[in-house]
Formats: C-alpha cells, structure tokens, sequence
C-alpha cells in the first residue's frame, strides 16, 4: 500500500457539506492478493470487492484457494503479497474483526454446554455489554432456528443442529460482514431454506454476506454476485443470471423432415439431433428463433416444441474451470 501522503487535508468546503458524508468503504476490497506455501501457489493474484449489503458468493474447486483466501480476510494467515481490505481496515485488524461474523466448514463445540451456554461463551468473548448477553443468545436461537432447544446440551444435538448454532454463532453481536463456509452443508432441505432466509434477512439489514460454498444452486437463490476462482485467480465475477447466459441453448422437436434439414438456418449456432426429433441448438441468437420455426413449416415439416433454456450456474461453472 501507498504511503500516507504528509500534507494536510484540504479544509471543508460548502459543497462538501451538500454533498454529505462520503459512502462506506467497501466490506472486502482484495487487490492482487497472493499466497505461497515454499513451492505450493495457493493464490496467485486474486482480485475482488464485495459491497456493504450484498450477498456475495465465492466459488472453486477443492484447491483453488477459497480457504486460504478466507484465513487472509479473517487476519488468520498474511499473504505473500498483495492487500486485503476488511470493512475499511487492513485484514486482521483488531477493530474491524469484532465486526466479522464467521462461519467455519470445521468446527466443535464443547458437548457438556447448553446452546445458551456457548452463545453466551461466544458474547462473552466478543466483550459485548453483560446486560446483552441474554439478550443476544436468545436472538441467536430465534435466528438459528433453535427456539426451545436452548437449554439442551450440544452433545444430544445433530450435525445440522450444531451447524444452526454454529450459525448462531457467526450471527451475535450484529456484526458488519458475515462470511459463511459452507453454511447449508448438512443441513435438511428445511434447514437449507431457513438459512436462505436468515442470508436475505441480513441483506435488507445492509449486512454483507461473504458464502463461501460448492453448492452452486444455493449461490444461484441467494447470491448478488459471485465470483469463480481456480489456481487461486478470478476466472470470472458478475451476478448467476449474467453467468448463465453466456450460452443460450434452445431445444426443437420437429417431426417429418429428413436429417440435417436444419443446415441451411444454422446461422452460426451449433446444433446437435438429440434423437425422437428433438434437436438442440447452442448459442442461437433468440431473435432467430421465429426464422427458425418459419423454416421447418416450409420444409413440410411440423414444429412440436420449442424450448429456450438458460445455461444453468454449474454449466457455466464447468466451461470456466475447462472440464465440461
């Protein structure tokens, strides 16, 4: 990072006061972050910014480095080289973390406490007031979806039910940014769309949600934006629906013609007979899709269905990693 410069401040002006306070930095700001372990490459130049209030969710093979650059956010591990700003402060600095809440895929709770003991444990250990420890472990039951089972001890609770109070967790003291290893990795479907709803709620609430997960269906419901990574670089960021439409795909059923009829309307889309008259054409412009239909009922033949399809999330996270 640049050296802070010796001059003083220009003073205030009036139109700086019209212009009001200026707007909060970014939750996470990452610049050409990179790690090496001796001869390992863990990242290699990664680059990404997550807005205040945004869903954002990271994305990556086993290996690609997600974990390493989480440990670098959480101040856990100093990178090689690079920088790393967390919620307008440096990773791992004192103030900020006290505003981080966080969810480990690993994690293990004392089996003799009660739930309402370890949230009070994790209050305690954030220094909030004493009058708000009550308080905060039980909005963190509310929240986790652990009402009337707070005076149970962990060790008589499911994996999905430690991984609601791990939840729980990550959630006391209100904090500024969440970042949630694999949040839904053992829970039900029930307990999958819960924590969908507890990630909005923290949105509308101007929370900035960092998901790191390998369910891509959960990042396509819940997501802003995502991030793809491989070999520790960003192989593409933008939101799941831009993602996926990098390839239109259209299917056509159409009966009473001979093979290849379609050759003369390609038009530059790849098509491929997918047998029983259906036909699937890649990267057709949709505006064509009407001169296609047009063409069949020339040619004698009988359009029975057409089915324009997005590229779905995984598909498009496949073609990104080169293994479709």
């Amino acid at each position: 990072m640049s050296p802070a410069s010796s001059a003083e401040p220009p003073a205030a002006t009036a139109g700086d006061a019209e212009a009001g306070p200026a707007p909060a930095s970014p939750a996470v700001h990452a610049m050409d972050l990179r790690k090496q372990y001796r001869r390992t490459v863990a990242l290699a130049g990664l680059s990404m910014t997550v807005q205040r209030g945004e869903v954002f969710g990271f994305l990556g093979p086993n290996g690609a480095g997600k974990t390493t650059a989480v440990k670098i956010l959480l101040g856990l591990v100093r990178p090689t080289g690079g920088d790393a700003m967390v919620l307008g402060a440096p990773a791992g600095d004192r103030e900020a973390r006290k505003q981080i809440g966080y969810l480990p895929e690993l994690f293990r709770f004392q089996a003799w406490l009660t739930a309402r003991e370890v949230l009070v444990l994790h209050a305690r250990l954030l220094r909030l007031p004493r009058p708000r420890w009550a308080p905060a472990a039980a909005e963190a039951l509310t929240a986790a979806g652990l009402d009337g089972r707070g005076d149970d001890k962990v060790g008589t609770f499911s994996k999905g039910m430690q991984q609601r109070l791990g939840l729980g967790v990550a959630l006391l003291g209100e904090p500024a940014l969440v970042i949630l290893d694999e949040p839904t990795s053992a829970l039900d479907p029930v307990g999958r769309h819960q924590v969908r709803l507890i990630i909005r709620d923290l949105r509308e609430r101007g929370t900035a949600v960092f998901l790191n997960t390998h369910l891509l269906a959960e990042a396509e419901q819940v997501c802003d934006r995502v991030t793809v990574i491989s070999k520790g670089r960003a192989l593409a960021t933008g939101p799941p629906a831009e993602l996926r439409r990098a390839r239109p795909v259209v299917r056509f059923r159409v009966s009473g013609l001979a093979p290849g009829w379609w050759q003369p309307l390609a038009n530059g889309a790849r098509w491929k007979d997918e047998g029983g008259d259906w036909l699937l054409a890649e990267e057709l412009d949709p505006a064509r899709i009407p001169d296609v239909v047009a063409g069949a009922v020339a040619l004698g033949g009988r359009v029975e269905a057409v089915v324009p399809e997005q590229q779905s999330l995984e598909a498009s996270f496949l073609e990104l990693l080169g293994e479709r």
